[in-house]
C-alpha cells in the first residue's frame, strides 16, 4: 500500500515537472518576444513552482489520510501486532519442539 502511495506521488511530482518545462518554455518565448520582461518571467515560473509545491504537500496529505482511513476500516493488523504474534508463535513452537 505504501509502495502504491509513493509511486502515485512520484507520478505527480514527474507530472508537475514536465509542466513546470513547459510554464519555463512559454515564459522564455514571451521574454524572446519582449512580451514579458526578464525578471517578470522569472517571477511568474517562481510562483508556478511555489504554487504546485504546496499543492503537492496538500494533495500527498489528502493521500496519506485516504490510505490510512481505508487501512482503519478494512482493520488490517498492525506491524507491532504482526511481530508480537511472530514472537507468540515462535515461543509456542519452541514450548511443543521441547514435549
Amino acid at each position: 500500500m505504501e509502495n502504491l502511495f509513493k509511486k502515485f506521488v512520484y507520478t505527480g511530482v514527474g507530472l508537475v515537472s514536465l509542466t513546470k518545462d513547459k510554464v519555463q518554455k512559454l515564459v522564455d518565448e514571451l521574454v524572446d518576444e519582449n512580451k514579458l520582461s526578464s525578471h517578470e518571467g522569472k517571477k511568474l515560473v517562481d510562483e508556478f513552482l511555489e504554487s504546485t509545491e504546496s499543492k503537492r504537500k496538500e494533495l500527498e496529505t489528502q493521500l496519506k489520510e485516504a490510505v490510512e482511513n481505508m487501512v482503519k476500516k478494512f482493520n488490517f493488523a498492525s506491524r507491532k501486532e504482526m511481530e508480537e504474534l511472530e514472537a507468540r508463535i515462535k515461543e509456542l513452537e519452541a514450548a511443543l519442539s521441547e514435549k
